[in-house]
């Protein structure tokens, strides 16, 4: 377990760029575009658009006049912000660890490093589960952390925009919920773990088993295999059909560490949108782990990442 928490540690350090100055980058970006659009609205003087406007549920004001039931309002409006912070930040993060995964074995391949980490005694299965963990679980929590924590500066200064114009800057920021957004969210990567496997383990055997460009072999064979499949179904072929196997197969081998990944197996019909802790509640979007679909994409996810152990024993660049 020491091996395996100083290759993890390894694997941050070299690519501390991506997991945290890209998801920093990120928000950073999504915080400037906020103050801008905060500023434009004051110079147009559209303040009143924004703190006495039509609220999910009806008519609300936050200004000096406010109620409970504004306040409330207000308070949903202000954890959506930072939920879709966070959204953003997560989905950059994603391709993030679709590239981090395309290149874990290729790249030390390419530059003869591999050479030196086997003549090492560690096992190859620790260096590619090192490489699993960073993609699953290290980068998705500090993504998640970071974006949460941009959401939380822009509401700082949504309510301090919102003091200016009557509102009590307390009562504002404890209509808010961030610490209860941060457990829920960092509370359903596990089930994001367990939904990216497929993605996870095809780009990493695609990472071991190319000698070059993994990026073209990673899309070509499973969109070959979606072609194959409509055209055998075009030729009257029973019992196929493209359309099911773009997004069952193909789909999930290419884009299942999007954020969100196990919204497909959960039922979500009965929240309302503005509900945001109801999509996030951990009992509800755990009901996932009952669908069959998951459980396979889990055995496939690890019976690549065999191949990509196996593979990266025994490949060579000849």
């Amino acid at each position: 377990m020491k091996t395996l928490y100083w290759l993890v540690k390894r694997e941050f350090w070299e690519h501390r760029g991506g997991f945290i100055w890209t998801p920093v980058i990120t928000g950073s970006i999504f915080l400037l575009m906020t103050v801008l659009t905060i500023i434009t609205g004051e110079v147009l003087g559209h303040h009143s658009q924004m703190f006495h406007m039509n609220g999910v549920n009806g008519n609300w004001d936050i200004g000096r006049n406010a109620n409970a039931e504004s306040m409330k309002q207000f308070g949903v409006a202000l954890d959506m912000m930072m939920c879709v912070s966070a959204a953003i930040v997560l989905g950059i993060a994603a391709i993030v660890i679709f590239f981090y995964c395309l290149g874990s074995l290729y790249d030390d391949r390419r530059d003869k490093s591999i050479m030196f980490w086997q003549s090492l005694p560690i096992a190859n299965w620790k260096t590619v589960v090192s490489k699993v963990l960073s993609a699953v679980f290290i980068a998705p929590a500090i993504a998640a952390v970071l974006g949460v924590a941009a959401g939380i500066v822009m509401i700082l200064t949504t309510a301090s925009v919102a003091a200016f114009h009557g509102l009590n800057l307390w009562t504002t920021l404890a209509s808010a919920h961030p610490v209860a957004l941060v457990l829920n969210i960092v509370g359903l990567i596990p089930l994001y773990a367990l939904c990216a496997l497929p993605t996870i383990g095809w780009l990493m055997l695609c990472s071991a088993w190319a000698r070059s460009k993994p990026f073209l072999w990673a899309f070509i064979i499973p969109l070959a295999g979606w072609f194959a499949v409509w055209w055998l179904h075009l030729l009257g072929t029973p019992g196929l059909s493209a359309q099911w196997f773009f997004s069952h197969v193909a789909a999930r081998m290419l884009f299942a560490v999007a954020p969100g990944n196990w919204l497909g197996f959960v039922d979500s019909t009965g929240i309302p949108d503005e509900d945001v802790f109801g999509h996030l509640s951990l009992l509800h979007n755990y009901t996932a782990l009952g669908s069959g679909e998951l459980w396979l994409g889990v055995l496939a996810g690890a019976a690549m990442l065999a191949g990509a152990i196996w593979l990266r024993r025994w490949r060579d660049e000849a």
